[in-house]
């Protein structure tokens, strides 16, 4: 069950960091880095959430691989 979860984690956190990517790319955070030097705040919490849930998911499955060997 930990495993799915890891897994689901992982999948997930790799969509959002896309999500942010592209979200980076948008007109809305063009103008916000044009006024104010960096992007939308949407834009940093996909890019944020992701990389967390990324490396929640990743440590998930390299521990239960590990507790399983």
């Amino acid at each position: 069950m930990n495993k799915i979860i890891s897994l689901a984690l992982l999948v997930g956190g790799i969509v959002l960091i896309v999500y942010g990517i592209n979200a980076s790319d948008s007109l809305g955070s063009d103008f916000s880095r044009f006024f104010t030097g960096s992007p939308t705040d949407k834009t940093m919490w996909l890019i944020i959430g992701g990389v967390v849930a990324t490396a929640v998911g990743a440590s998930g499955l390299v521990i239960g691989r590990s507790k399983n060997s």
